[in-house]
Order: C-alpha cells, then structure tokens, then sequence
C-alpha cells in the first residue's frame, strides 16, 4: 500500500483547515472537516481524481460543518448514480445536539444558520477504517462537550481539530466549552501519544506533540 498523505483547503471566514486524507497512487480519500463551499471542495477533489469515502467531524461549530451538506449530498448523489455505497459523515456522540442546535454551534450568530448531523456517532477509542487508512477516535471534551480528534498511527497524524493548536488551545467560552476539562483532555489523552506525533489543528499550521509539551503556554 502506498504512503499516507495529507492535503490541506483553508476555507470560509475563519480560515478554517479542511484536510484530505489518502493513500499515494490512490484515488480515494477522507474529507475532516468540510468547513464551509461544499461543492468547491467536492469538485477540487474531482478534478483532482479524488474519490471521497467518508468525512470526519472533529466538532460541530459553524466554521467545520458549513460545508458538510453541500459535500456529502454530491458525493451520495454520484454515488447514486454510479450504484456504489452511500459515504457517511462521522462525529463523537457527545456532539450530536451541539450539530443540531444552531445556537449551540454559534451558526446563528455568524449570520448563517445550520443545523445538520453525521450518519454515524462514534465512542472514544472506536476504530474507523475508510479508504485503506485506520482512524483512532480519541474523546477530547473541553472545546465542545463532543469534541475529538482522529489518531492515524501508521503515519503519526493527529487529527486535533480545535483541541491543540501550535502554542494555542481552542477557546471554550462558547456553549458546551470547559478550559478546565480541554486541559486536562490534551494532557490525558494528547501527550501520551509519541512527541514526533504531527498535530493538523483545525486553523493555522502544523506543530507535534513534542513541541507542545515544552512550549505550549496553556499547558505548563
């Protein structure tokens, strides 16, 4: 099997990382966090020979999930007309009323509101496997009550969404935020894992676990 890669699309008004994960020489992929143009990011996909086979959900804020319907209904609606399985959207299911209500997920107040859900919810530790790569869900409560990040061994990727970020943490003054509890799920759950582990946070750039242990400010 060909190496593990990861592409990265900055999208809507938060600047918001929406990455790509897929297999070198292959063509399907898995979509995190399809933040916002839906069918910009299905198209770029498909022009570039991109096969979607499922997407990740780290949390339900406006700024990840804007584009989720729009993605997943043209990916099932070619999958419709192909006759191949329909692909499912996947969140913690801790999140599944935060997805839902649009005051909780802050889509009210930034002007747009939506309301959505993934067709499959997921415990921490599960497995996922989609398009030859295996997820590791790891339950990170603390910027949203259903937060979590996805854990790609084989490659040392960390999917963090808003968890971690490179000297940075999410914010959690939005409904269902705890800093006390986002703390003490990077600590548990995130430093555990090997300091060359690379961190793919859900806005800004790369960092790994290493480098937040010694000079993340928020975690001392």
């Amino acid at each position: 099997m060909g190496e593990i890669k990861i592409g990265r699309m900055v999208m809507g008004v938060c600047q918001t990382n929406c990455y790509f994960l897929y297999r070198d020489g292959a063509q399907e992929c898995v979509v995190v966090d399809p933040a916002d143009q839906g069918t910009r990011i299905y198209d770029a996909l498909q022009k570039n020979g991109f096969r979607v086979a499922g997407i990740l959900l780290t949390h339900g804020h406006f700024d990840h999930i804007w584009g989720l319907d729009a993605l997943r209904n043209a990916v099932n609606g070619a999958a419709e007309a192909d006759g191949t399985e329909q692909v499912k959207a996947y969140a913690h299911e801790a999140e599944r009323e935060l997805l839902r209500d649009v005051h909780k997920n802050v889509s009210e107040q930034a002007g747009r509101p939506c309301s959505t859900f993934a067709d499959e919810y997921v415990k921490d530790g599960q497995k996922l496997c989609l398009a030859g790569m295996d997820f590791q869900v790891i339950a990170t409560p603390g910027h949203t009550a259903g937060g979590c990040c996805y854990y790609v061994q084989e490659a040392g990727i960390l999917l963090a969404g808003d968890t971690l970020f490179a000297e940075s943490v999410g914010r959690t003054d939005f409904p269902t935020g705890s800093m006390g509890t986002l703390v003490r799920s990077i600590k548990d759950k995130l430093f555990v894992l090997p300091d060359e582990t690379k961190v793919y946070p859900g806005h800004g750039e790369r960092t790994d676990i290493g480098h937040e242990k010694e000079y993340n400010p928020f975690l001392a």
